[in-house]
């Protein structure tokens, strides 16, 4: 009876948990709607559409009902996604991501990889040139081919940009990155509702924030960035605070997520500096998923080898 009313409870909180996770994201696309425009609901609705009916087909093939956390992923991949998207690279993304990121491994709780960053990743490297340069700038809503503020940083050159401007989103960016004081006190609200785990997001940011701070002291100018402008600029808080923190792809252990978290953040600053995508978060996370499982399998361990030397 003990066991029925505890895994009751166990369920109820996951549910309360994912229902406010998801209310989270909801805030940040109403921003993102008021910051690029409506057709900021047009990406969310397609990315829903293409996720419901991937999710339901699934449903009725295992012939289970539809899971409550369905609604994550496609409203990720929508915050995802450059304000000036094309509606079909939404509906390719959210498939592969839902699809092959998702079901494919059993559904929720099962998958391996972030399945949003997995139809995200898909489009980013099959179709560069509409997940690259069709941006929307929010002081003038004029569409926007150029560079991205982190592409000009990480070439050293001159931005219109100041630290309140990348706070408040009036900057170029993909919808659910650009409203940094939103996702920050956000953030810090799951975590202070334990919705997140508070050892991911703040090893990654103050794992990135030390080595990039260690690399301007040593090579100021040259690999070496100002730290403080790094963490505002790109997608490294919303994938510290909305995505690294999946506790499905992270480690299960306090001591494996610190690793998890240092482990993003050097990833990071490695493919910021040296990779040819300047951003760098999605595939860090990416990575970090497919080493998230060697991480358990050495810090689980070590715990249950304490717990019996305590008993």
């Amino acid at each position: 009876m003990t066991e029925t009313m505890t895994s009751v409870q166990k369920d109820a909180s996951l549910k309360k948990n994912t229902y406010i996770f998801t209310g989270a994201l909801a805030i940040l696309l109403i921003a993102a709607t008021f910051i690029f425009g409506l057709y900021v609901l047009a990406i969310a609705a397609v990315s829903y559409a293409v996720s419901f009916i991937v999710e339901i087909i699934f449903s009725k093939l295992r012939k289970k009902e539809l899971d409550y956390g369905w609604m994550v992923t496609p409203l990720l991949i929508a915050l995802l996604m450059p304000p000036a998207i094309p509606l079909w690279t939404v509906g390719i993304a959210a498939f592969f991501g839902v699809f092959f990121g998702k079901n494919i491994f059993g559904g929720s709780g099962k998958y391996i990889f972030s399945p949003a960053l997995v139809g995200v990743l898909f489009v980013l490297i099959s179709f560069p040139a509409q997940m690259a340069t069709l941006w929307i700038d929010p002081q003038t809503a004029d569409l926007f081919t150029g560079a991205t503020p982190l592409n000009l940083f990480n070439r050293g050159l001159p931005m219109n940009y100041g630290i309140l401007d990348l706070l408040m989103g009036s900057t170029i960016g993909t919808l659910g990155e650009t409203f940094r004081l939103g996702i920050i006190v956000l953030g810090i609200l799951l975590m202070v509702f334990k919705v997140s785990d508070w050892r991911i997001p703040l090893s990654y940011l103050g794992s990135f924030f030390v080595i990039t701070g260690l690399a301007f002291l040593i090579w100021p100018g040259d690999i070496g960035k100002d730290p403080v402008m790094s963490l505002f600029l790109g997608g490294i808080m919303f994938g510290a605070f909305f995505i690294a923190i999946d506790p499905v792809t992270a480690p299960v252990t306090g001591k494996g997520r610190i690793i998890y978290g240092i482990g993003l953040g050097l990833l990071t600053f490695i493919i910021r500096n040296f990779g040819t995508f300047h951003e760098g978060v999605t595939f860090t996370i990416i990575i970090m998923n497919a080493i998230s499982p060697l991480i358990d399998s050495k810090t689980v361990e070590k715990d249950v080898t304490s717990q019996e030397v305590a008993a």
